[in-house]
């Protein structure tokens, strides 16, 4: 059977970056056990410095994740605490990173950015495989039958993907598809495609892309009906954003 990757192209569309950071700045700590081994690691993904000190701080970071901008970052709850203490390759992974930190050799800032992310990659596994109570992207994530209806979508968003068609890829029916969709994702799958779309669609945008291309490329009809949807969305228009003023 076919594997879909729940998460590959949302950090390869995001920007995944994690930094040393003051206790002021920082949204992700390492907590040390007594023996001075790692413990914990505990992710704020919307606020920093709002971390409580539980424990031994073996390291503060800070992780940007492209913010708002990224829908699964957004799902996620206020805290992510990740278990260390029984995970043996978490453990060498936080132990890396700590001595990247202290050794002050060369590259050591690529090198910590590359193990934060593998470090954040399975945080945020074990989040799906636990699953959310609240609607949103991780929910539906969550859902075997869904996420591959919603894998299908990240990994194609230019094409046009109608609800029988996402429907079948979930193996299920067109109306338990649409029922178990909105339940769990809190919104019908065309709005999510579509908000999927104007966020990458934002993101070309500011890199200085056409409005025309970025347009076909995302499955609009019209340069004309994109500029109206991204407006609506994001209450400016692409040339705006493009040229670096909003309107």
């Amino acid at each position: 059977m076919q594997q879909f990757d729940r998460l590959t192209t949302l950090i390869d569309r995001f920007k995944l970056t994690v930094a040393p950071a003051k206790q002021s700045e920082t949204n992700l700590i390492v907590f040390a056990a007594a023996d001075g081994t790692p413990e914990r690691a505990v992710f704020c993904p919307r606020q920093t410095g709002s971390i409580p000190l539980e424990g031994p701080v073996l390291f503060f970071a800070r992780v940007d994740w492209s913010g708002p901008d990224n829908p699964f970052l957004t799902a996620l709850p206020e805290t992510v605490d990740f278990d260390l203490s029984h995970d043996r390759d978490g453990v060498g992974l936080t132990q890396m990173m700590l001595s990247e930190l202290t050794a002050h050799r060369c590259g050591a800032g690529s090198v910590l950015s590359r193990l934060g992310e593998v470090l954040i990659v399975r945080m945020m596994r074990a989040q799906i495989e636990t699953g959310s109570t609240q609607p949103g992207l991780l929910a539906g994530l969550s859902d075997q039958r869904l996420s591959r209806a919603i894998v299908a979508m990240h990994d194609r968003p230019g094409h046009a993907w109608r609800n029988e068609d996402l429907a079948v890829l979930a193996g299920m029916s067109l109306s338990r598809f649409a029922e178990t969709f909105l339940a769990e994702v809190g919104e019908p799958p065309a709005k999510y495609l579509r908000r999927w779309r104007l966020n990458l669609a934002r993101q070309d945008i500011i890199k200085g892309h056409r409005v025309d291309a970025v347009a076909r490329r995302y499955g609009f009809s019209s340069p004309e009906g994109f500029t109206r949807a991204f407006k609506k969305h994001f209450d400016e228009t692409p040339m705006s954003l493009r040229n670096g003023r909003s309107v």
